[in-house]
């Protein structure tokens, strides 16, 4: 089988880490052949990176014939058996080229709002006809209720899976190390943990937190940790590539973000035990287990942040081996990648 997963998109977000998560499992369980077709820049990078086969696009205006040409030729070349798109441009242009050759389209949708309800976008449905994929129900509901020309039965649903820690956590550390892997953005909520930090430590409670990764508000950040007086209780990591070995080395990872599809940080925080603190948005509770802690009312949070920093270390311990535990029987990477294929087998026995 031969799947040729396309992404437009300048900005790295979380349908293009799943896309190389998935391409790297598909390749390694299945032998299928996965390449991926972009703009120049880190992600396709980071796919040569891993070993997987890249075609640099210079994508230009929607409907480009150039570019739609171009796709045809690769398609062709490698005997592309699925094209997997992500956005309107990836459909207007892949899309487009394999309609032409007759090749079925999967177009995987990150977040309810990403498919607007326009003329365009009806027209170009109804013709490609592209099977959609998401990655948790309240995206799928959130499509339906949007667009009223989608049925249910053209959705599928697949939820995000991640390679889990190959053991499971075998430390709590001291003090207790919280980390953040959002974007430095305002609606990832930031200041709200910084605010409920100060507290906690104006309360006299230890503790450490990390912060990973780059944004608008990162200046802002800093300055408001600053007249907190947390900089001693912050470390500050910016971008980092390997986000999941700065996960290994905390305890409890904070999603505080006002919206959400299915997050990508909280799995990859999961698959490693670390124990979950987010707000209640989006899909974060299709992949809650029991023991994760939700919020809505942010005395609640602190409350939460308090909980935890007075509970004993051999019981937070044995709630890390739990989270690891549950993601490892139901998001484990290769059980969502098996998942991914078998839809496709189907979809190719009813062309």
């Amino acid at each position: 089988m031969q799947i040729a997963f396309v992404n437009s998109t300048h900005k790295w977000g979380g349908v293009k880490t799943w896309t190389l998560d998935v391409a790297l499992a598909l390749k390694k369980y299945t032998k299928t052949n996965c390449i991926i077709l972009g703009r120049k820049g880190p992600f396709l990078d980071k796919a040569q990176e891993l070993s997987l086969r890249t075609y640099e696009i210079k994508f230009g205006p929607d409907y480009n014939p150039i570019t739609i040409a171009k796709f045809i030729t690769i398609f062709k070349k490698e005997n592309i058996h699925y094209v997997i798109v992500n956005v309107g441009k990836d459909m207007r242009t892949a899309g487009v080229a394999a309609k032409i050759l007759g090749i079925p389209v999967i177009h995987r949708v990150g977040l309810p709002g990403d498919m607007k309800n326009k003329i365009d976008v009806r027209l170009m449905h109804k013709w490609i006809k592209p099977k959609i994929l998401v990655p948790c129900e309240y995206i799928k509901q959130g499509l339906l209720k949007n667009l009223p020309f989608l049925q249910s039965n053209e959705i599928k649903v697949i939820l995000t899976g991640k390679e889990p820690s190959p053991t499971p956590p075998q430390k709590v550390h001291t003090p207790l190390q919280f980390i953040s892997t959002s974007q430095l953005n305002p609606d990832k909520g930031h200041k709200d943990i910084l605010f409920a930090l100060c507290k906690l430590k104006q309360q006299g409670y230890d503790f450490h937190y990390h912060i990973v990764g780059t944004g608008k508000s990162e200046q802002e950040l800093k300055q408001l940790a600053s007249q907190l007086q947390l900089n001693d209780k912050i470390t500050w990591h910016g971008f980092q590539k390997n986000v999941r070995n700065l996960l290994k080395k905390a305890d409890v990872f904070i999603l505080a973000s006002y919206s959400e599809g299915l997050p990508n940080s909280l799995l990859e925080a999961m698959a490693e035990g670390l124990i979950p603190v987010a707000r209640n948005v989006g899909g974060v509770k299709e992949i809650s287990p029991s023991h994760t802690f939700l919020w809505e009312e942010e005395n609640l949070f602190l409350s939460i942040l308090e909980d935890l920093l007075n509970t004993q270390e051999y019981k937070l311990l044995k709630l890390k081996k739990e989270i690891w535990s549950f993601f490892q029987k139901k998001f484990n990477l290769l059980q969502k990648s098996l998942e991914l294929n078998d839809i496709l087998y189907k979809i190719n026995s009813k062309k």
